[in-house]
């Protein structure tokens, strides 16, 4: 196994990196599930990872050639993915998206504690401009 060869603090920052870059690309698809595509959210971290993640310059270029890396690298994408999708948002989340729906009049879908964090931000946003106009 080649991940598990890997520097803990250098598998933290792997999971990091996905979270973050999943956390960018479905905001910039407005959590819209039927944009979601794998293969452009892969294309993203790696560039992500290229530009910003410490750990890639970490890693030898034999072991990123690796396939079995890919491979592993790929499993751990799918996890992280789906763990942040499982984990439900939070009780001062709802209390504050069912506040916010209130104010401005409006009903949002949300399943998960990131995408719960992506609709406040939103109606944040959309608050501050209605009370500005």
């Amino acid at each position: 196994m080649v991940f598990k060869d890997l520097s803990q603090g250098i598998k933290i920052s792997i999971s990091r990196s996905i979270t973050t870059s999943f956390e960018l690309y479905m905001s910039g698809i407005n959590w819209d599930e039927n944009r979601f595509n794998i293969q452009k959210f892969v294309a993203e971290w790696r560039e992500y990872i290229n530009k910003h993640a410490s750990w890639y310059n970490q890693v030898s270029d034999d072991m990123k050639a690796n396939p079995a890396l890919h491979e592993e690298l790929a499993a751990k994408i799918n996890e992280s993915i789906n763990k942040i999708l499982s984990e439900k948002p939070t009780a001062a989340q709802m209390e504050e998206i069912n506040r916010l729906q209130e104010g401005l009049g409006e009903e949002h879908d949300y399943s998960c504690k990131m995408e719960a964090k992506y609709v406040i931000e939103k109606m944040k946003e959309k608050l501050k401009k209605k009370q500005n106009s």
